[in-house]
């Protein structure tokens, strides 16, 4: 199978009965020709849409066709005219949304614990978001559907299968009732549910892909699931690559495909993100998203050792938007110039942040990322620091430290993970309640581990945490943890303000009384100003307490930045990694905006024969909320001279320079650190590190 396409186009084709002439404007030589001229090299195309239409002659179920289709052949012609020009073409179908199932066959549909469909969509009728269930007699269908699509197309021209809306979902349908009865589950607990829900989904995947991999063998497979978690992880092996899903500028935000693409990295398989040429989202008809963003995003899958998918949305006459192709264009033209410096690339990382959120369940829990993640994720990024995202089941003595954000679930397994890790000489950075259980850590030399009784505390800078703050007390917005040192020591301390705000208290009239002991008069609830009461700086406890290689926080650092972003927060999570993480891999003198990774390519290229390159990639994209409801990027603001610090690992230098404009950086080799300025960084530059 060869190796995945950089430039691609996934081209919806959801179309509504209610439209005529489908395909009418279609001219399959002029499709193939305009993709070619925007440097596209894989188009995915419809076999199926969520109203339930085919867009190929069907053998078996002709009736399906979209009634309103001028051209029945529409999806061979365009496979065999992009085959001509070298273009791939996936075949897309849907899984568990279809409008015409819905109307006709309800008794496929997932029910409630109540018998209500399951609707996803959270919108007002009409929609198609109702979800179809995989132990109906939909299993079947959709099995003969892949087999009409294999035929039809034939398996020689089969490129590879899309399969979108792969979600979990919780059914109390009769066939689930059934199911879960024979294998000994209840239908009435919630927990068993959860749990069939899963295992149908891993059954249907494995299920399809031998299909596929019988009938098709050299056919990609790629299901659809918004969830890059543990499930799918531990699935992977019935997908032939991975597609991340992730519109800025739709539900997903910035934050999410940073966070997707660096666990994602360690399931083995080639990835592609996929981002829209839309404005929004998914069918936002005669929209375009701003070329800053476009790049930016594409940009940015390349770093994360990804190649690049941009959503579109064919219109329902077959013709193409030149203004889109224009867009994709002129973005694809640099990937398809860079892409060779990218290939066979993974980001290096000196940390390692244990997720949060593969212990989160999609039906219980939803997709919303824990807080504390993109918190940390931001923080790191802020800071140049190189990391990546693991789950309990990956190897920590890979990675010089780990870094376990407030809300960590406890297991004993993973605490015994972690003390052997330190045993070995790993490093930990937890915060909050990360793999705490009880009220004692043998693991960060705490005790009397208790939430604290303020919703706001006060940190106290020193010398060693909070080096570059004022000395003065500094706000933490989330409730805290108190906790007393055992076998760690109190590296930064805490105050607690002079009273929590609504709490009771008395008051005599008299003056300079901190305590209310004693205290005569009314009682009332205290107050002070518009938010949380000022420090009599009294009553220290610690803050940081450190353990050998283990440093823990009391306060949820990670969640409070996410919320509120204070600097000081930063600069202490930053004092405290640096007393582990002496040789930083990246270091420069320009903004926190500006976005570095640091990869290892291993793919061998003309000019390159050995593991003996990196490829430092900066980004400097600002995405600004300058509408009620998306993010956005308009403006590339270039930077100039800005000097960076990339450490060598113990290697020496052979050359440098600027790819793939092949312009030479002078540098000095130092204490083994590589240093070097770059003129000007407009958007995305590549710096290419070649060693010894």
């Amino acid at each position: 199978m060869e190796k995945l396409r950089y430039r691609q186009v996934h081209m919806d084709f959801h179309t509504s009965q209610y439209i005529t002439e489908i395909g009418k404007d279609f001219d399959a030589e002029r499709f193939a020709e305009r993709l070619e001229r925007a440097h596209v090299d894989s188009v995915t195309c419809f076999a199926r849409c969520h109203h339930g239409w085919l867009y190929y002659p069907s053998v078996n179920h002709p009736e399906l066709i979209h009634p309103n289709l001028v051209n029945r052949n529409l999806l061979q012609e365009q496979i065999e005219a992009c085959h001509k020009r070298g273009i791939r073409v996936p075949v897309y179908t849907t899984v568990r949304w279809d409008e015409r199932i819905i109307r006709e066959k309800p008794e496929w549909l997932c029910r409630d614990e109540h018998g209500s469909p399951v609707d996803k969509g959270n919108v007002p009728e009409p929609h198609f978001y109702y979800d179809i269930c995989l132990n109906s007699g939909y299993r079947e269908f959709f099995k003969e559907h892949l087999r009409d699509i294999i035929e039809v197309v034939g398996r020689e021209n089969l490129d590879g299968i899309f399969m979108d809306i792969m979600s979990q979902t919780e059914c109390c349908c009769k066939d689930c009732r059934r199911l879960m009865l024979e294998e000994g589950l209840n239908p009435k607990l919630r927990t068993d549910r959860v749990y069939f829900a899963e295992l149908t989904l891993n059954r249907f995947r494995s299920e399809i892909s031998a299909l596929i991999r019988e009938s098709a063998p050299n056919a990609t497979i790629f299901y659809n699931d918004p969830g890059v978690d543990l499930v799918m992880k531990r699935s992977v092996d019935t997908y032939s690559h991975l597609e991340l899903e992730s519109l800025p500028s739709g539900d997903w935000g910035y934050d999410h495909f940073p966070i997707m693409a660096r666990y994602a990295g360690h399931f083995g398989k080639e990835m592609i993100g996929m981002t829209g040429k839309f404005h929004t989202s998914w069918g936002d008809f005669h929209s375009l998203k701003n070329k800053a963003a476009l790049e930016f995003e594409c940009f940015h899958m390349l770093a994360m050792g990804a190649g690049c998918s941009v959503g579109d949305q064919l219109h329902p006459w077959g013709q193409l938007s030149e203004a889109t192709y224009d867009l994709i264009g002129s973005v694809y033209e640099s990937v398809e110039q860079k892409e060779q410096y990218c290939r066979g690339a993974y980001p290096e990382a000196e940390i390692a942040v244990l997720t949060p959120h593969v212990f989160l369940n999609p039906i219980l829990d939803g997709r919303e990322l824990p807080k504390s993640l993109i918190g940390a994720v931001h923080m790191l990024q802020e800071m140049a620091y190189q990391f990546t995202l693991i789950d309990p089941e990956e190897c920590f003595e890979a990675y010089p430290l780990l870094l376990l954000p407030d809300e960590l679930p406890y297991s004993e397994e993973l605490e015994r993970k972690l003390n052997a890790y330190v045993e070995k000489g790993g490093a930990v950075f937890a915060s909050f309640n990360a793999c705490i259980k009880g009220d004692e850590s043998e693991l960060y030399g705490i005790r009397d581990i208790n939430k604290s009784e303020y919703s706001r505390e006060f940190v106290l800078p020193n010398e060693t945490i909070g080096k570059e703050l004022p000395k003065e007390p500094f706000v933490m917005y989330e409730r805290g943890m108190d906790a007393e040192a055992d076998s760690a020591n109190v590296i930064m301390e805490k105050i607690r303000p002079w009273f929590e705000r609504g709490s009771r208290g008395t008051w005599s009239g008299g003056t300079g009384n901190a305590s209310s002991e004693g205290l005569t008069g009314h009682e009332g609830l205290r107050f002070c100003s518009h938010q949380h009461a000022p420090t009599p700086d009294y009553e220290r406890k610690g803050e940081l307490f450190q353990k050998g290689n283990v440093i823990y926080c009391a306060h949820p650092v990670f969640g409070i930045y996410r919320k509120n972003a204070p600097k000081w927060c930063k600069v202490m999570v930053s004092d405290a990694i640096q007393r582990f993480c002496g040789n930083k891999m990246v270091s420069h003198n320009g903004p926190s905006s500006l976005l570095c990774i640091l990869s290892q390519q291993t793919q061998d290229r003309p000019d390159q024969t050995e593991e003996s390159c990196k490829i430092l990639h900066l980004l400097h994209y600002i995405p600004e909320k300058r509408s009620e409801e998306i993010y956005t990027i308009e403006d590339v603001i270039p930077l100039y001279h800005t000097e960076f610090r990339v450490h060598l690992g113990g290697r020496h230098m052979k050359g440098m320079r600027l790819v793939p404009e092949n312009k030479p950086i002078a540098y000095e080799e130092k204490d083994g650190y590589v240093e070097f300025e770059v003129e000007k960084i407009e958007g995305h530059q590549m710096v290419e590190i070649r060693l010894e």
